[in-house]
């Protein structure tokens, strides 16, 4: 059964391969995760999410770029403030009534759009990311990362924005991300530039 699993999956991946580029990130997702968290349009690199069914959830927005090794913890929290860290209650399939209002996890990941996630870094529950930060390889991210910013370290930190606080409005207004794939293929140059006002036209 595992072998057969296993050619089924090498056939969908030999499928995806035959995608163009900027649908090949939500086909591997999907293989992952199937339907159960959300992963915009166009952005690619697949992250491993360590979820303990506790209605925590995912979702990534567009044109989002993730290197590898990063990992997304929905939970896996354990108490400080009791006589030990250890989960002796599933562990020991026991109840405990001082378990009932304990939840190990902090709420949904969200990475808006646009975010570059460098290798390694690790985000834990009840984190937002906001529209184009960057998160710097090998960080923590433990609270939430404003739009726009810089962010690197263990826990990570805001070093930098991007750009003025003008450009970023001017920017988040435009909400170029919600575009249709053809404004995008037709702005590419724009995109890919410094000219920021050229998104006003």
């Amino acid at each position: 059964m595992r072998f057969l699993k296993k050619i089924n999956r090498n056939l969908k991946l030999r499928s995806i391969r035959k995608l163009p580029a900027h649908e090949r990130g939500a086909a591997r997702f999907k293989l992952e995760y199937g339907e159960k968290y959300k992963y915009g349009f166009a952005s690619y690199g697949i992250p491993t999410i360590e979820d303990w069914e506790q209605g925590s959830t995912v979702e990534i927005g567009s044109f989002c770029s993730i290197a590898k090794n990063v990992l997304i913890l929905l939970g896996g929290n354990h108490r400080l403030d009791w006589i030990s860290t250890y989960p002796f209650t599933p562990m020991f399939h026991t109840k405990n009534p001082s378990m009932k209002d304990y939840n190990t996890t902090k709420g949904n990941v969200i990475i808006k759009n646009d975010v570059w996630i460098g290798m390694n870094s690790i985000i834990l529950s009840g984190v937002t990311i906001g529209n184009g930060a960057v998160i710097a390889a090998g960080s923590v991210v433990t609270k939430d990362i404003p739009d726009y910013a810089v962010a690197a370290g263990n826990p990570a930190r805001v070093i930098k924005y991007r750009f003025t606080q003008e450009t970023i409005d001017l920017l988040l207004n435009t909400k170029w991300w919600e575009q249709n794939p053809s404004w995008i293929i037709n702005n590419i140059d724009i995109l890919e530039s410094r000219n920021i006002e050229l998104l006003k036209k």
